[in-house]
């Protein structure tokens, strides 16, 4: 069987009449070489550090595509479009996600980018799940900057074999760039997370909110002992990105330029060990419905086709 198909990554990219199986064979090895650039000491310092760099891991034609994507986004947001910041009528701080069922630039990227090969390898697993895509965007200047948080806890899910995908689509100074405090994934602490709702200034209604109270420990004081906790960052370009775990604290990417705007796109995957969780202090993004609606219970692994399932056998990843 013959078909038309456009194969993106590895610096190919254009439209050919090939068979399914030479459309294997290539993308084989076009994440064969990818996967080469992500080193042993790689794999360790994601493990042990909870985050981890990795320079030119996407090449030009993705990030176009996915700049075509974030631009359908922000024409069409979707219902959890969030405005966490507007300092001014022109100024603001966008969040949006779980939108690739209805973009099909991040859909393509989810399915035939090599994020999912990358996310393998770094949780040193066989198996990964798609759980959802977000996009970040503050306009040239902002100087709104997130506050330090762990993603973990906010999530329907609870597990540490987690990874987050920070891809910049425009070029980000260290400065401006999301921060990490490295090795935070592995603190025994449960600390009372920043409630996202509360950054609202639109007075959005019906937006997921969070109350962390009772055992849960006040939030470090991060930004008066930066020393103490060896805060990292990168200047990054299109192209890179950083991977982090779930439980990793982070923060941070304002302090803009006049001249620079910001625009992220994060995918986040879950590996062997994560399950379902309906948790009562709330959750943010909320999927408890849609989770229960596909008969998803807690305790479950989050392996169902609302959450693609992706299987790495003899170096192909079976969906």
């Amino acid at each position: 069987m013959k078909k038309k198909i456009l194969v993106l990554g590895g610096g190919i990219s254009k439209e050919r009449i090939i068979s399914l199986e030479t459309a294997k064979c290539v993308y084989r090895e076009l994440i064969k070489k990818m996967l080469k650039l992500i080193t042993d000491l790689d794999k360790k310092t994601f493990q042990n550090m909870g985050v981890v760099f990795l320079p030119d891991m996407f090449d030009n034609d993705w990030i176009q595509s996915l700049k075509e994507g974030v631009g359908k986004n922000l024409a069409n947001p979707g219902n959890r479009m969030r405005i966490w910041d507007r300092s001014d009528k022109d100024k603001i701080t966008l969040y949006d996600s779980d939108n690739w069922r209805r973009i099909e630039e991040y859909k393509n990227f989810i399915y035939e980018g090599p994020s999912k090969e990358i996310a393998c390898s770094l949780l040193e697993t066989s198996r990964v799940n798609f759980f959802f895509d977000a996009i970040f965007t503050r306009s040239t200047g902002v100087k709104f900057r997130t506050p330090w948080h762990q993603d973990e806890p906010y999530w329907t899910v609870e597990g540490l074999d987690t990874v987050s995908f920070w891809m910049p689509l425009v070029p980000v100074e260290k400065k401006s760039a999301l921060s990490f405090v490295p090795g935070s994934h592995r603190w025994p602490n449960q600390y009372r997370q920043k409630d996202f709702s509360a950054l609202n200034p639109d007075k959005q209604p019906s937006i997921d909110s969070v109350s962390f109270q009772g055992e849960w420990e006040t939030f470090p004081d991060i930004n008066n002992d930066l020393e103490r906790y060896k805060i990292i960052s990168w200047d990054m370009t299109p192209g890179d990105c950083v991977a982090f775990n779930g439980r990793t604290i982070h923060g941070g990417s304002g302090q803009l330029r006049p001249q620079c705007d910001l625009k992220i796109f994060n995918t986040k995957w879950l590996g062997d060990d994560v399950r379902v969780r309906f948790k009562p202090y709330g959750m943010d993004p909320d999927h408890s419905k849609k989770m229960q609606t596909a008969g998803m219970k807690a305790g479950d692994r989050v392996d169902n086709a609302i959450y693609p399932s992706f299987c790495l056998e003899n170096g192909w990843l079976l969906k």
